[in-house]
C-alpha cells in the first residue's frame, strides 16, 4: 500500500471518528485535556530526557519553556472551556429585535499539525490542545529532526488520548508530502518559510485554511538610556537558550553608536557568568540539531569580527555562543534568519535610525526595544510592524497565553495560545432565529413593493451616525421619568 493510500484511509477514518459527533461533546474535550494533563505529568522525565537527547536541553529549560508551558495551557482551556463555547449573544437592530441571535463555536473538522524539532513539544502539543478544546480530531506530524521526542510522542500520545481521534505520524519529506495530498478542514505549520510556502501551495488544491508560524529575523534595539547590565542579561537569555535555535530569539541587535562598546562589554561579563570559562561544559548550554544546521551557522562567521565565542566541535555539534561586531547589513549573516547561537551587533546613530532599519526588512515574528522613555518605546510600537513588541524584555510574551502568538506578512498569519488556538480552529458559525408569528410587520419587506413600505424599511433599517444630542436623549429623558417617579411617589419629601 502506498504513502497516499495509507494516508488516505487514515483521514478518512479520522474523519469518520469526527462525523459521529463524540468530539463535539464537552465531556469528551474535557476527558481529552484531563488525560492529555495526566500523560504530560506521567512522562515528565522522560519528555526532558528526549529534549536533552536531541537538542541538548538542560531539564529546567525544558520545564519551563515546553513541559510545563504546554500543562498550565491545557489547564486554562479546560477551566475556560465552557466560557469559550457557549453562544455568543450580538447587538441587534429595530428590525431584528424580537429574534434570537448569536456566534456558535463549532469545530473544524480534521486538523493536520506539522511540528518543528527546535520545541518539539510546545509546538506538538499547544495546537493539538487548542483543537481538543475546539472538538476537533488532529493528526500530528512531529519533526523527524529531533528524532527521540518524535519517538516517544507516538509512544505515548495512543496510551492517554482517543485512538479514533487522535494520531501521531512519524517520518519525513516523503511522508509530509503524502499526507498533504489529503484534504484536511484545518493545517497548522512551525516552520521555516520555504516550506510554508509548500504547505500553502498543498492547502490550496482542498481550499483548506492554514496557521503559519514562519519566524525571520528578529530585531533587538538597546537605547543608550537603558540599564546597559539589565538588556545584557535578558537579551543574552532570550538569544542563547536553546542554542539560539528559537524562532523569536533575537537575531541581530542594533545598538546606539555611544554606548556599543561599553554593551559589549557587558555582554561578554554576563556571557561568563551564564555559562562559564569553558561554555563547552556548561550543562545550561544547548548543542546544535543536526550536521546540516552546524555547517550552515559555522559558513556565516567567514570573514566576521568575533569578539566574543567563536569555538566549535562538530563532532558533538557544538558552537560556544558568539558575538560579532563591525557587521554590514550585506554580510551573509544578516541575509536569512540565524537560527543559532551567533548574535551581529550593529550600530546606529539613534532611534530614528533604528526604526528605519527594521521597516526596510521583512516583518520580523517579534520586535524587542530596551529603553528607559515610554514616549520612545510607544514610537517604537506605533511606527514598526511584528508579530510583537516587547519593551524591556526578549521572549517572554511567548508565555502568556492571553496574547495572541503569531507573525506577519512573510513571518506566518494567523495566531494561537490560549483562546486563540481555540478561536483558530473554530468555526464562528451566525445564527439567527425567528418566530412565525409578526408577519403583519414581516409583509413590508414583501413584493409588491410601495413608496411607503420603502420609506418604512428606511426608517426602520438605516443607521445614522450619533450625535451629542442622541447620546444625551434617552439618559436624560431617563433622568426625568425618575425624578417625576420619585416626585408622585412622595419620596422626595420623606427624604426631606
Amino acid at each position: 500500500m502506498s504513502e497516499n493510500q495509507m494516508f488516505s484511509q487514515l483521514v478518512e477514518r479520522t474523519r469518520k471518528a469526527f462525523n459521529s459527533g463524540r468530539t463535539k461533546q464537552l465531556e469528551w474535550r474535557e476527558n481529552q485535556l484531563r488525560q492529555l494533563i495526566r500523560m504530560l505529568e506521567d512522562h515528565e522525565k522522560d519528555l526532558t530526557q528526549a529534549l536533552y537527547d536531541d537538542l541538548h536541553k538542560h531539564a529546567a529549560e525544558s520545564l519551563i519553556m515546553e513541559v510545563v508551558l504546554v500543562v498550565n495551557d491545557a489547564v486554562d482551556a479546560l477551566e475556560n472551556l465552557h466560557e469559550w463555547t457557549k453562544p455568543q449573544k450580538v447587538k441587534k437592530g429595530l428590525f431584528y429585535m424580537m429574534d434570537d441571535a448569536y456566534i456558535q463555536n463549532e469545530p473544524l473538522g480534521v486538523v493536520l499539525n506539522i511540528t518543528a524539532w527546535n520545541y518539539p513539544v510546545q509546538i506538538a502539543f499547544l495546537p493539538l490542545i487548542g483543537a481538543i478544546a475546539a472538538g476537533n480530531c488532529c493528526i500530528l506530524k512531529p519533526s523527524e529532526i529531533s528524532v527521540h521526542t518524535a519517538k516517544l510522542l507516538a509512544k505515548i500520545i495512543p496510551q492517554y488520548l482517543d485512538k479514533d481521534c487522535i494520531h501521531v505520524v512519524n517520518g519525513g519529506i516523503k511522508e509530509t508530502t503524502a499526507l498533504l495530498e489529503q484534504k484536511f478542514d484545518h493545517i497548522m505549520y512551525t516552520g521555516s518559510g520555504f516550506v510554508g510556502k509548500i504547505i500553502m501551495q498543498a492547502a490550496a488544491k482542498h481550499l483548506t485554511p492554514v496557521t503559519l508560524e514562519l519566524g525571520g529575523k528578529s530585531p533587538c534595539y538597546v537605547h543608550n538610556s537603558s540599564d546597559l547590565d539589565v538588556a545584557a542579561k535578558r537579551l543574552l537569555w532570550g538569544k542563547f537558550c536553546n542554542a539560539g535555535q528559537t524562532c523569536v530569539a533575537v537575531d541581530y541587535v542594533l545598538v546606539d553608536q555611544d554606548i556599543h562598546d561599553k554593551f559589549v562589554s557587558a555582554l561578554k561579563v554576563h556571557l561568563k557568568s551564564f555559562y562559564g570559562e569553558n561554555p563547552k561544559d556548561s550543562d545550561s548550554l544547548g548543542r546544535i540539531v543536526s550536521e546540516n544546521h552546524f555547517n550552515r551557522l559555522k559558513s556565516l562567521l567567514s570573514g566576521l569580527k568575533i569578539v566574543c565565542g567563536g569555538n566549535m566541535d562538530e563532532s558533538t555539534k557544538y558552537i560556544e555562543p558568539t558575538i560579532v561586531t563591525d557587521v554590514s547589513p550585506d554580510d551573509k549573516i544578516m541575509q536569512s534568519e540565524i537560527f543559532g547561537p551567533l548574535l551581529p551587533i550593529l550600530t546606529v546613530s539613534g532611534p530614528q535610525e533604528a526604526i528605519e532599519f527594521i521597516n526596510q526588512r521583512d516583518k520580523p515574528l517579534a520586535l524587542y526595544v530596551f529603553c528607559k522613555n515610554r514616549t520612545l518605546s510607544n514610537e517604537f510600537i506605533e511606527k514598526t510592524s511584528s508579530g510583537a513588541i516587547v519593551v524591556n524584555d526578549t521572549m517572554v510574551h511567548g508565555g502568556l497565553t492571553t496574547l495572541p502568538f503569531g507573525g506577519v506578512g512573510p513571518s506566518g498569519f494567523g495566531s494561537y495560545h490560549g483562546k486563540f488556538t481555540f478561536d483558530a480552529l473554530s468555526h464562528r458559525k451566525s445564527v439567527l432565529v425567528k418566530k412565525q408569528a409578526m408577519e403583519s410587520i414581516n409583509k413590508i419587506r414583501y413584493p409588491p413593493y410601495s413608496d411607503k413600505a420603502k420609506n418604512q424599511l428606511k426608517w426602520i433599517m438605516k443607521k445614522k451616525p450619533k450625535t451629542l444630542f442622541s447620546k444625551l436623549f434617552f439618559p436624560i429623558l431617563l433622568g426625568i421619568i425618575l425624578a417625576i417617579g420619585i416626585k408622585m411617589s412622595g419620596l422626595a419629601d420623606r427624604l426631606i
